[in-house]
């Protein structure tokens, strides 16, 4: 039996080391807990800053009485992930909820675009402030495979906007590009020359 004690010994160091760790644990994963909480509240200060600057910006249309009346030309069912500044693919829009992500369902008319998004502000970019629409990969940090994005330009007040939208079905996008491009006059020979990602533009 004796040959034995050094190994019930061992087990019980062991154990006792185990238990003796616990407070480093504890103090390592209240740390983290902490700094994680900082930079999400720093995150925050920084989007509401970002907010402040731009409280100018108008308020977003609505919908307009009747449009449901209206034929739709195109409809899409997807995801809305952000707006930027036109040109500038990592100036993020957070005013008037712009800079939440969600679902989001399109309905392109004669009159205009109606974006309705379950859980954030809808919104409606009538067809005179359209300008423009393209296949991109980027926007507001994001980025997904060549062409993920359905990425439309609109006037909103005196500032050009980029939106970006990703459907549940990639291939509607270039028929949605060619409706609204359409809808907004654009000729097919400018879209040539202006339509090459902003992402790559702006990187370099």
């Amino acid at each position: 039996m004796t040959t034995l004690n050094p190994l019930y010994q061992l087990a019980a160091e062991q154990k006792s080391a185990e238990v003796t760790d616990w407070s480093a644990r504890i103090s390592w994963v209240l740390g983290l807990l902490v700094f994680i909480a900082f930079v999400y509240w720093l995150m925050r200060q920084g989007w509401k800053w970002r907010g402040s600057l731009q409280s100018g910006l108008p308020e977003l249309a609505t919908t307009p009485e009747g449009f449901a009346d209206g034929a739709p030309l195109l409809t899409l069912t997807g995801r809305y992930h952000a707006s930027t500044t036109a040109g500038q693919w990592l100036d993020r829009i957070v005013a008037h909820g712009l800079g939440t992500r969600s679902r989001v369902e399109l309905t392109l008319t004669a009159q205009g675009l109606d974006v309705v998004r379950p859980g954030a502000a809808d919104f409606f970019v009538p067809a005179a402030a359209l300008r423009e629409a393209r296949l991109d990969k980027a926007l507001a940090g994001k980025v997904l495979p060549e062409g993920g994005l359905l990425v439309i330009t609109w006037a909103h007040g005196d500032q050009l906007i980029d939106s970006g939208f990703r459907s549940d079905h990639a291939a509607e996008h270039q028929e949605w590009v060619d409706a609204v491009n359409h809808l907004a006059g654009v000729a097919g020979d400018h879209l040539t020359s202006t339509t090459t990602s902003t992402t790559e533009g702006t990187a370099r």
